[in-house]
């Protein structure tokens, strides 16, 4: 039998708690940018220019028991405004299903494209 102060001290707020991730739910965080671009050939886009929608490189650091197509360590491609963003520990991190990913970058070249990061 537990006794009160076990179970109060199983939700203490200050606990480690590690999150796993659920089904198909992936956790990608995406490195912090510093406003302004550069294109290919030099050109300083900055950061408040009008662009069509952007996708944006992520990495992957949880995936759910259901994710078949997406590894911990993969670099995944995403739309940022379609996804749910999570603060943990003062830091922005995006929750997405596996279908909600466009493209996956890794080390494994099964059906690649011949394009490298």
């Amino acid at each position: 039998m537990r006794r009160v102060s076990d179970r109060n001290s199983s939700l203490d707020p200050d606990a480690k708690l590690e999150i796993q991730m659920l089904h198909d739910r992936v956790l990608v965080r995406v490195p912090a940018e510093d406003g302004e671009r550069r294109s290919s050939s030099g050109i300083v886009i900055p950061a408040t220019a009008q662009v069509a929608r952007r996708l944006t490189w992520g990495n992957v650091l949880g995936v759910g028991n259901n994710v078949r197509n997406v590894k911990v360590g993969d670099r995944v491609l995403f739309n940022p405004e379609d996804q749910l963003e999570v603060e943990i520990q003062g830091d922005a991190y995006r929750v997405m299903r596996e279908r909600d990913i466009h493209a996956v970058a890794s080390e494994r070249t099964e059906h690649g494209t011949g394009l490298y990061l």
